[in-house]
């Protein structure tokens, strides 16, 4: 990544309803066929690349994939590629999130619970405020764009520093937007989502 990792959700109505609908997501996906990830991953990454968000983007904040979560490997030097400067998350032992350039994955190292993170110069947990579009994970969004992480609460405190007005869009499959997300006082909405299907702004 990082991608958001899972952590207990607080007791209650809106936390348990998170739990099952967050199980529900991760089951969907671990049946995901590799050909059907692969294609998601190519789809998403032509409708991002071809926006005029990250199109004008000089730094995109984006993360490194993980498991049958929609790919960004090819995304990733796509928008090296295209002359994007590209920070990616390294999780902090606290869950908040330190960014890191992104130079190739060949420049990638192995961290904690599968994940892999660049290698490098760390540049501050407020590095993802210099980002002109962040690219987030999640599992789910609603119709106004609230976003259902893994339970960390990662990117909401990543999204806090994120200055109003900028593109942040989360990456999900078809099936996986407009849910009815449960929200908490934390919880951080998105300006965006993006499936296989196209780019939809809230």
């Amino acid at each position: 990544m990082v991608s958001e990792q899972s952590m207990p959700e607080p007791d209650g109505p809106r936390g348990l309803a998170k739990l099952a609908l967050r199980d529900q997501l991760l089951t969907a996906r671990r049946r995901r066929s590799l050909d059907e990830v692969g294609e998601a991953a190519r789809a998403i990454a032509e409708h991002l690349l071809g926006s005029t968000e990250v199109r004008r983007a000089a730094t995109v904040s984006c993360y490194v994939s993980v498991g049958n979560e929609p790919g960004t490997t090819a995304l990733l030097d796509l928008l090296v590629a295209g002359g994007k400067r590209v920070i990616l998350p390294v999780l902090l032992p606290d869950n908040d999130l330190d960014w890191g350039v992104y130079h190739g994955d060949t420049a990638l190292a192995p961290a904690g619970r599968g994940l892999l993170e660049p290698v490098g110069t760390r540049l501050g947990a407020d590095a993802v405020a210099t980002a002109d579009a962040v690219l987030l994970p999640g599992l789910a969004v609603s119709p106004t764009g609230d976003r259902l992480g893994r339970g960390g609460g990662s990117y909401d405190r990543a999204l806090a520093r994120v200055p109003v007005g900028t593109f942040t869009c989360v990456l999900l499959y078809s099936d996986e937007t407009g849910k009815p997300v449960p929200t908490e006082p934390h919880d951080r909405p998105v300006a965006a989502a993006v499936t296989p299907e196209g780019i939809v702004r809230f």
